[in-house]
């Protein structure tokens, strides 16, 4: 039996995993961590930090102090050389001490009430379960946009045809049902979107919570980086898996490369507000 093994209902203990690298900041990796642990309802069993390369001298002062400082364990994953998210995560994954697993971001802010809401929806027999989130910018307390999570088995599935049904910083979810269909896969960009779809496929319990869990931190690039042919290549190449498994059909297919792949050249202002319609509501 594993440390998280129990019947449906039972309080399962947890980890948070939470990647960070260089370009995070002090201030901001404090505030992702302390919101995923001390401020928490219900707090995690420990807290899993893998440290994606060598990282500038105040941000692994500020990994040691946090270590020391916050209220639950904190396990260290140092990995030498920066290998990206999608390697930092199956290397978090298997340091885990729990099969019930909390993404964490490094610049974002979970919510109080984020893992008392999350957490019995898992131990009712969920595989895997995300949240609404807003959009965040310096000020936490002044959200700049709700990304509304699609509710219900139906509407995930038609969602996840045309776009990411589950906003990867809200998600927990059972490892083993993570790694049955081969962990995070290296998908640029669409890492999360791909083994949600993966999942799906394979029957595991997918579902939301309407309730915004997250604050999602965006800057002033956030939506300048979602554009380009970096981009597109990318979005071309996810496509391809998404046809190749069955999952979109050729006029589906067609649809998604004119509207996501047309979507990576208009303006960034345009961008911006297009993407805000399609997954939200304006600022409250």
């Amino acid at each position: 039996m594993t440390p998280s093994s129990s019947g449906p209902g039972t309080p399962l203990p947890f980890s948070v995993l939470m990647p960070v690298y260089r370009a995070d900041t002090v201030g901001r990796v404090r505030r992702a961590a302390e919101s995923s642990t001390v401020d928490q309802q219900r707090r995690p069993a420990e807290l899993v930090i893998v440290r994606d390369g060598p990282v500038p001298e105040e941000l692994e002062e500020e990994l040691g102090r946090l270590a020391r400082e916050l209220p639950v364990p904190v396990v260290r994953v140092d990995l030498e050389r920066n290998a990206g998210l999608t390697a930092a995560l199956n290397a978090g994954l298997a340091r885990c001490t729990h099969d019930v697993v909390a993404r964490a971001d490094a610049d974002d802010v979970s919510y109080p009430r984020r893992f008392a809401v999350q957490l019995p929806v898992v131990e009712a027999g969920a595989d895997l379960v995300g949240a609404s989130m807003h959009e965040i910018g310096d000020d936490e307390h002044r959200p700049l946009a709700l990304r509304r999570a699609p509710v219900g088995e139906r509407d995930i599935l038609a969602v996840s045809r045309r776009r990411n049904p589950v906003s990867h910083p809200t998600v927990v979810f059972r490892r083993p049902a993570v790694l049955a269909v081969g962990g995070y896969e290296d998908v640029p960009l669409a890492e999360d979107y791909w083994l949600w779809v993966r999942m799906l496929h394979a029957g595991a319990d997918v579902r939301n919570v309407a309730e915004p869990l997250v604050g999602y931190r965006v800057s002033a690039g956030s939506y300048e980086r979602r554009g380009g042919w970096r981009v597109f290549r990318a979005e071309l190449a996810l496509q391809a898996r998404l046809r190749g498994i069955g999952h979109v059909g050729f006029l589906q297919w067609v649809g998604n490369v004119v509207v996501r792949g047309g979507y990576r050249f208009v303006p960034t202002r345009v961008r911006e507000h297009a993407y805000r319609a399609m997954v939200g509501a304006p600022r409250r």
